[in-house]
């Protein structure tokens, strides 16, 4: 944490003391993290929540009276609310918990390495910014042409948030499509077509398999099958198709 970048203030929400317990424990660990308090309910969590504005919570789903995912629906909808990472022992709820949008979704038992990289993730949005990606109204400005920020993706780990930015290219394998970004590959569940129709703008289609972030393109190599385009940070070097050689030709002409 840089001298200018405040503690990130943390509120555990969860009904199991040992679990609220570890969650602690591990924060002890993370650069930059404050633990504010604590709740096992959500009555007690919304009181907390006005007492300590707190900028993160830890919440768990399955709780006696209101569950995580309705808590999280109220607090989602005042202003400025806090980043939500849902710590939970059940996969079902991932499907149902993208409604309000939350900042993680981690499976228990959390790991802390885990739960550092989701807590990074969350601290990249400000209160404001997440204000605005949770208001929609009729008023609101559309999103960018550039597509979204981050792509969710559901694994046995839970749910991954992948920042666009870091993604280096876009793979098609069977009916699944592998981003490969800095940090390894990451199976998605969305199609090759809708990923090039919202990101055209910062990918260009190099075969019927791939798309490439055009920043990451470091040349075009010439092999004993073809051509294959080189990115910067991952060793992947994604085949070019005949039919697209020639605009990839060009693309990298007006790069240099």
């Amino acid at each position: 944490m840089s001298a200018a970048e405040s503690p990130l203030g943390v509120l555990i929400v969860d009904d199991e003391p040992l679990a609220r317990a570890r969650l602690a424990r591990q924060l002890q660990t993370i650069d930059g993290c404050q633990l504010l308090g604590e709740a096992a309910d959500g009555e007690s969590a919304l009181q907390q929540l006005d007492s300590l504005d707190p900028d993160l919570l830890l919440l768990d789903i399955e709780m006696p009276g209101e569950n995580g995912l309705q808590l999280a629906a109220q607090i989602t909808a005042r202003p400025n609310p806090p980043a939500i990472i849902f710590c939970t022992a059940h996969d079902e709820f991932a499907l149902p918990a993208f409604a309000v949008a939350p900042s993680g979704y981690l499976l228990k038992p959390v790991s802390v390495e885990q739960l550092a990289q989701a807590i990074a993730q969350a601290r990249r949005l400000s209160k404001p910014q997440r204000q605005a990606l949770h208001t929609h109204t009729p008023q609101s400005e559309p999103p960018p042409a550039s597509g979204r920020r981050q792509i969710k993706a559901v694994s046995r780990r839970g749910v991954q948030l992948l920042d666009v930015d870091d993604i280096r290219c876009f793979i098609a394998e069977d009916k699944y499509v592998i981003a490969h970004h800095s940090g390894g590959e990451t199976l998605l569940d969305e199609s090759l077509k809708e990923l090039e129709a919202e990101f055209g703008e910062r990918f260009v289609r190099v075969h019927r398999n791939a798309i490439v972030a055009q920043d990451y393109i470091t040349g075009l190599q010439k092999t004993s099958d073809g051509y294959r385009v080189s990115l910067r940070g991952v060793p992947l070097e994604p085949a070019v198709s005949r039919r697209l050689l020639g605009r990839i030709k060009s693309l990298l002409s007006e790069m240099a």
